[in-house]
């Protein structure tokens, strides 16, 4: 039967992750063959060797930071360092455990640590992407949000916190706590409120929103139920800012009651033919290609046309 110093030499020597131990001074007492390995040196030029040597100061700052956890219980810490290796830099993690005497007072530490070089990259890569994804959400007209079914947010675009007038660090906790008493505004609710029941798209609404100078702004919104084993557990949506679209719009309906008016007044003797200052308009900037704009110009004296 091997004896125990065997027994433990052996799950020192065979781990793949890398063991150390050294003293309250940072220096290595103890390595494992997978450590000599990744530093490319042997055990004797690395025991005696400063564990951490960092050279950027803000980094060494981080990491003595985190090392203070390894002097109060529960004596552990864990921290991450880049090493410069035979393959280039390295990611380490390591895991940290102050060993203690009878006391309770720190001795020594030892540690295991764990290639994270490829997780680094991988999580690097994914940054890029999002940040090109994000790039691109937020170059266009739409901007984008999502929030939970009782309508707290959980993302909301920087552009639409820029629409509402939202300080940096502020802003209100609910979607629903930006909305004016506008009645069109219960429609709008009453539509999520659908979504989130139904788990089903609700056609576009709009609605109108208190900006935080106390202006009011329009928005058409577009939300898709987000749900997870037939229950909707997220709101997904976009807005687009239609303000100018609705004075357009306000302003078409009130010239359309004016031309509606207009043509329910009699006729002047002898003028059949002659068409309201509203028609002489619309004709103007109408599209079609008809014969009613020469009409419209057959009013005006010759010296004027």
């Amino acid at each position: 039967m091997e004896d125990a110093d065997t027994v433990y030499r052996d799950l020192v020597e065979n781990q793949q992750d890398l063991l150390v131990k050294f003293n309250l001074e940072g220096r290595l007492l103890l390595v494992n063959s997978a450590y000599c390995e990744t530093m490319g040196k042997d055990r004797e030029s690395l025991v005696g060797s400063v564990f951490m040597p960092v050279t950027d100061e803000r980094y060494s700052d981080v990491i003595a930071t985190q090392m203070t956890r390894l002097f109060r219980p529960p004596f552990v810490c864990v921290v991450e360092q880049w090493l410069q290796t035979p393959k280039g830099m390295r990611c380490i993690s390591w895991s940290a455990k102050s060993i203690l005497d009878g006391e309770r007072t720190v001795v020594a530490i030892v540690a295991s640590g764990r290639d994270i070089t490829r997780l680094k990259s991988e999580q690097k890569a994914i940054k890029k992407k999002d940040e090109e994804l994000m790039l691109v959400l937020e170059s266009g007209s739409r901007m984008y949000y999502s929030h939970t079914p009782d309508h707290a947010m959980t993302y909301v675009s920087p552009r639409i916190r820029v629409l509402l007038g939202c300080r940096p660090g502020a802003g209100k906790h609910s979607w629903t706590e930006y909305l004016t008493d506008n009645p069109v505004n219960a429609s709008g609710l009453e539509r999520t409120i659908r979504a989130v029941t139904s788990g089903r798209r609700e056609p576009p609404y709009r609605l109108e929103m208190a900006r935080s100078d106390g202006s009011r702004i329009w928005v058409e919104v577009d939300e898709i139920p987000v749900v997870k084993n037939g229950k909707t557990v997220a709101i997904a949506g976009s807005v687009v800012d239609v303000t100018d679209r609705m004075h357009v719009e306000e302003g078409q309906a009130e010239a359309e009651l004016l031309f509606k008016g207009s043509r329910t007044k009699p006729a002047a003797p002898g003028g059949a033919g002659e068409k309201s200052p509203i028609a002489f308009f619309r004709s103007i900037f109408s599209k079609e290609g008809s014969g009613e704009e020469e009409d419209c110009f057959s009013g005006i004296p010759e010296n004027l046309k």
